[in-house]
């Protein structure tokens, strides 16, 4: 896929050369650096090591320093953030970790179900650690997907440029084509809404639909918003693998999802900040579907 590739590349340099940035506003910032140290300090001191990385990006995410520092039979891989990502992939990634002799879990944090409490009885230590980005971004792509899974602050990337990452990776997926019955849906929501009209009236259903606008996760908004997406991919003649087309695409993409997530603002830029930043919360939120960015071995 040399278009997303592009699109990858140009991000990647930008989070590459904010990687490269010392002090203030870097990627690697000094707490980071100490509670690294700490935890190389106390490895040798654990019978097991957990470690958290996210299922949408499961090699990405990976702490490098593990590696040479803890043996796979001592290592716990969890993969978090299930409801995101791809269910195959996810299958897949598990079973490749499983064959490198790791233990290996899959939960979703925001689901307690999936959350085993650790007891008391024996009694159990637990070194607790922040989250530590990698020191050294090997390559532009994984910086554009530590970037678009919101490793660091979007502000200091650009949200309309994640974004219109963002808009690649779906165009060029399967998912837009899980949004095709939504028109029937929108076209019966709409009949009860007319039949509904002529019992409360037109004003009462507008408030009713419309009651908090400035919400883009509200379903209707949802729906409007896949709608709109689907119906520009699905009726796009271009070529998405090349590279001006995916451009043009975006481009009508940004401009009809002004109207789906109910944007207004005086300045175009302005506009397109908000449709940016409002996408990338739906996509986050797992809204517009559910994506592994990391492939794994054909092998497995």
């Amino acid at each position: 896929m040399a278009t997303l590739a592009s699109f990858s590349s140009r991000l990647g340099a930008v989070v590459r050369e904010l990687a490269s940035k010392k002090g203030p506003g870097g990627w690697y910032s000094r707490h980071m650096a100490a509670a690294e140290r700490a935890i190389l300090d106390r490895i040798p001191l654990v019978d097991l090591v957990v470690e958290v990385r996210d299922a949408r990006i499961p090699s990405t995410s990976a702490f490098e320093c593990l590696r040479k520092a803890c043996c796979s039979h001592k290592q716990v891989i969890v993969l978090n953030k299930l409801d995101l990502a791809d269910n195959f992939l996810t299958e897949r990634w598990l079973k490749h970790f499983k064959n490198q002799n790791y233990i290996t879990y899959g939960l979703n944090a925001h689901n307690k179900d999936s959350i085993k409490e650790i007891a008391s009885h024996p009694n159990l230590y637990v070194l607790d650690s922040p989250g530590i980005l990698r020191l050294k971004i090997a390559h532009n792509e994984m910086g554009a997907k530590l970037a678009l899974t919101g490793a660091m602050e979007d502000f200091l990337i650009g949200e309309y440029d994640l974004a219109r990452y963002f808009l690649a990776i779906l165009n060029l997926s399967e998912e837009y084509k899980r949004w095709e019955k939504l028109k029937d849906t929108l076209d019966d929501t709409l009949s009860s809404v007319s039949l509904e009209k002529h019992v409360v009236g037109r004003d009462t259903i507008q408030r009713k639909l419309r009651q908090y606008p400035s919400d883009h996760t509200q379903d209707f908004i949802v729906k409007d918003v896949r709608q709109t997406l689907f119906k520009i991919i699905s009726s796009f003649e271009g070529h998405l693998e090349k590279e001006n087309d995916m451009e043009k695409i975006i481009e009508s993409q940004f401009i009809a999802l002004q109207e789906a997530l109910k944007v207004s603002s005086e300045s175009s830029e302005d506009r397109y900040k908000a449709v940016a930043v409002k996408l990338l919360n739906l996509y986050r939120t797992g809204r517009l579907g559910c994506y592994t960015l990391d492939l794994v071995s054909s092998e497995v």
